[in-house]
């Protein structure tokens, strides 16, 4: 059985950090690509970081970031764990929103962890 679960979301200042975790489960880890994604109120679910070589590697080929994020959100995984994580940092009001991460291609959702941005 697939099991994503995410941790370490919170309520957090403007401009402060928050570290997102995901622990996986049931499927071949370091076989795939890893992202997250966040779904704000009355918006759709979006990518928010993608790493597209399950290797570890951080660097500008193996990584994704939407406009949006880029400068300010970090995916790094441990394959060993079996865990992805996301470093945020500057945080805005607009980053408020549910987290979730997945695989890719999709596997079913976790329950997300929620971020709070306060102004």
């Amino acid at each position: 059985e697939v099991q994503l679960l995410e941790s370490g979301g919170g309520l957090v200042q403007a401009g402060g950090s928050l570290r997102l975790s995901c622990a996986a489960s049931g499927f071949t880890f370091d076989d795939v690509p890893m992202g997250w994604f966040r779904e704000a109120p009355g918006k759709e679910r979006e990518g928010v970081a993608l790493m597209r070589s399950n290797d570890g590697t951080t660097s500008e080929g193996g990584t994704f970031y939407p406009d949006s994020v880029k400068g300010r959100f970090t995916i790094s995984i441990d394959n060993a764990k079996s865990t992805v994580y996301l470093q945020m940092t500057t945080l805005k009001p607009e980053d408020t929103a549910v987290y979730y991460c997945n695989a890719i291609p999709l596997r079913p959702w976790g329950q997300g962890t929620q971020v709070t941005v306060s102004s």
